[in-house]
């Protein structure tokens, strides 16, 4: 089974916030794959279902980004899934808006959310890191606190169809694949070339 967790925070004051492209993600992806409906499980919201052919779980954690270890871990034990079968989808200040990368380990640059797991679970999973952008060192919690522009919403919306409709490959372990054709679909949607 794999587990694809999508980092946020929980309710409608943080829904559009750039810290909760990991749950826009996973909402995609429920969406288009046909996944059964959202429920309360793990101190999170899962769905459940097949991507690629792959039984996946889908989780939500609702207990705000610093302790989504909790979330991860209780659904990781429940189902004994190990590490190499958890993939975290999350904002990355790191990378420009619009870009996406995976990997697996390395630092949690710090993301609370990537720590808190690493805590509870170690470091080797999967991360499908989401480009937000870098508003400067002094700015980082208000901008990851605040909503997308409007501005933003389109290449927002083009990233999260396209991480949805990639999906299979991430599932299949093809993460190269699942990269570049990702980076073709915003290139197509005239958003540049992302993988510069």
């Amino acid at each position: 089974m794999l587990l694809l967790v999508g980092l946020g925070n929980p309710g409608p004051k943080y829904e559009k916030n750039r810290h909760n492209i990991g749950f826009m993600a996973v909402d995609r992806i429920a969406s288009r794959h046909g996944f059964a409906p959202w429920r309360s499980r793990f101190q999170g919201d899962v769905a459940e279902g097949a991507i690629g052919g792959v039984k996946t779980l889908l989780l939500k954690p609702r207990t705000y980004m610093n302790e989504s270890g909790r979330s991860v871990a209780e659904a990781a034990r429940f189902f004994k899934i190990a590490l190499p079968d958890i993939a975290v989808l999350h904002d990355e200040l790191d990378l420009a808006p619009g870009k996406l990368r995976v990997k697996v380990g390395g630092g949690n640059a710090g993301h609370n959310g990537l720590r808190s797991i690493t805590a509870h679970m170690g470091n080797d999973y999967k991360r499908v890191r989401l480009g937000i952008g870098h508003p400067g060192r002094d700015a980082v919690l208000s901008y990851v606190l605040n909503d997308f522009g409007k501005g933003e919403m389109e290449w927002v919306d083009v990233l999260t169809e396209a991480v949805a409709d990639g999906a299979d490959l991430l599932a299949a372990g093809e993460d190269n694949s699942f990269q570049n054709k990702a980076h073709l679909r915003m290139e197509a949607a005239g958003f540049g070339d992302p993988r510069t």
